[in-house]
């Protein structure tokens, strides 16, 4: 069988406008790649025009203080007509630098040189105290070519004496042109960036929308919801197994089946301390249809199949069904069918005792007549006292005696030992007829196996210290080495199936009520001899 996993549902229309995660990351990522490129332009701008500020602050004050240490500079502001001597050599140093004035003028400040000579002789605009105190300065102003930066720097004569001044300024129109020439270059990158993030994006996407089926966060709430609801509600135990044989989902009822000390989520099969033969079928990955195993003290009805979708094999799905219950109650079903059978057997008998004695009668012959009556009436009616009357629980009692009468129809002579005495019972009767039923099965089955005679012999004995159930018969017997082994869930010497669960619920009957179990040779009968000690509360205490 294989479980496929089937494509999601299309959406509704009304549902198709709402956008799905894969698309949210998309438009998310690709608002937030714009808004950080927006960002980085508008940082790099103004980074290129800071630069280049500092740059026109550095150049000028650098070329002021040139052309007022230059020979002869002091010598032409001191002469009759300085605006001839330094006005051709200013705008010849103007033109063949970035600036745009220069300008020479008294300590008065009245102007020698300047780009406009309508301008010469003109009071400067700007600050000049600094440079008359002696100190080279920049500063942003607005004269009368606009706003600017400029610098100025103190021209010297004889004696160290400020005999004028020289001004150099490039204006912010020109800044801003040459931050302007870096645009394109800025603007190509964060283009690039931005379509990266985007190919990125929409790459991110498609794996998204490939890994979410489509689904909108409403969907895959509403999924979840409804797929959490029908976990908890399931009365069956569910694991999903992936294909490295790790448990990807189980519901509580699974983890309460398996009765496992940790949670399973996560975890590979082989950490979850199984049964050796519930652990193997999980790893095989074969399909099963009730399967009968056993998990700490459950007996459990195992389903797995493989799940696949588009052909690919996603891993395992495996359900687990409660039979405890339902072994138990077999069990005691077994009994009573077993006493009815004895009871059949036993009125068949009668009948044919009963036209026995009638024969005898008819023969004039009563006084053989009632002593063949009440021998027979004696030994099957001492034989049911003295079981109830050793066996406290009638159910045990039934059981014996249906056991007995099952023997006999196989041809085996299963006897109950005089010893037998138990009152009281130390465990529940429904453990006890697991137990001993599933062992006096077994051991019929192994004395029919061999040749004549067949026996079988059971004993209880109860005492302070617990119950002691002895089962012997004259089969094949058990090798010491695999005393263990005879116990574990699926051994049998049967070939049909349906067999190899019954001495394995007897050792985990054993181990609920904290018992032990002992196999040897029968030194009467030859073959196997199990004994199994159930200890009262009180010594499990």
């Amino acid at each position: 069988m294989r479980v496929t996993v089937p494509r999601p549902l299309r959406r509704p229309a009304a549902r198709a406008a709402r956008l799905s995660i894969s698309k949210q990351v998309l438009l998310l990522q690709m608002t937030v790649a714009v808004l950080l490129t927006a960002a980085g332009i508008t940082a790099a701008i103004q980074q290129a025009r800071s630069t280049d500020f500092d740059r026109a602050r550095s150049e000028t004050l650098a070329l002021a203080e040139t052309v007022a240490a230059a020979p002869g500079t002091a010598a032409a502001v001191e002469s009759a007509d300085p605006t001839t001597l330094l006005q051709p050599i200013a705008v010849s140093i103007q033109q063949s630098t970035a600036v745009d004035f220069i300008v020479v003028m008294s300590p008065d400040g009245i102007r020698y040189t300047h780009p406009n000579p309508g301008e010469i002789g003109r009071h400067y605009l700007g600050d000049t105290a600094p440079a008359l105190a002696g100190r080279p300065f920049s500063e942003v102003y607005t004269g009368t070519l606009g706003p600017s930066v400029r610098s100025v720097a103190p021209i010297y004569g004889a004696g160290h004496k400020v005999v004028g001044l020289v001004s150099v300024g490039i204006t912010l129109e020109r800044l801003s042109t040459l931050a302007s020439r870096q645009l394109p270059l800025i603007l190509a990158i964060a283009l690039g960036a931005v379509a990266l993030v985007g190919l990125g994006s929409w790459a991110l996407s498609r794996r998204l929308r490939k890994q979410t089926l489509g689904l909108g966060p409403l969907e895959i709430t509403r999924l979840y919801e409804h797929h959490d609801a029908v976990l908890h509600a399931m009365h069956e135990g569910l694991l999903v197994l992936d294909r490295r044989h790790r448990v990807l989902l189980v519901n509580d009822e699974a983890v309460r089946l398996l009765d496992t000390a940790v949670d399973p989520t996560g975890r590979s099969v082989a950490e979850l301390d199984l049964d050796p033969a519930l652990a193997a079928l999980l790893v095989s990955g074969r399909d099963a249809h009730d399967e009968t195993h056993l998990a700490g003290t459950h007996v459990l009805a195992v389903n797995q199949s493989r799940a696949l979708r588009d052909g690919r094999d996603l891993g395992t799905v495996v359900t687990l069904r409660d039979h405890t219950e339902l072994r138990a109650l077999a069990g005691e079903l077994d009994s009573a069918r077993a006493f009815a059978d004895a009871l059949s057997a036993s009125a068949h008998e009668a009948a044919n005792r009963l036209h026995t004695v009638v024969t005898l009668i008819e023969l004039d012959r009563p006084q053989d007549a009632v002593r063949f009556a009440t021998t027979e009436l004696a030994a099957s009616q001492g034989l049911i006292d003295r079981l109830l009357t050793a066996v406290g629980d009638e159910a045990v009692a039934a059981l014996l005696l249906g056991k007995i009468s099952q023997a006999a129809e196989r041809g085996v002579e299963l006897s109950v030992g005089e010893d037998t005495a138990a009152p009281d019972l130390p465990v529940p009767n429904r453990d006890l007829i697991t137990i001993l039923g599933n062992l006096i099965d077994n051991a019929v089955d192994a004395a029919a196996a061999e040749q004549a005679p067949h026996r079988v012999a059971v004993s209880l004995c109860s005492g302070a210290d617990g119950l002691t159930v002895r089962v012997a018969d004259s089969g094949a017997g058990i090798a010491p080495e695999r005393a263990e082994e005879v116990f574990t869930r699926g051994w049998t010497t049967k070939q049909e199936a349906g067999h190899g669960i019954g001495l394995a619920l007897v050792r985990r009957g054993v181990q609920r009520n904290g018992g032990s179990i002992d196999v040897a040779t029968d030194p009467v009968l030859g073959g196997a001899s199990v004994t199994v000690h159930l200890p009262r509360e009180r010594a499990r205490v």
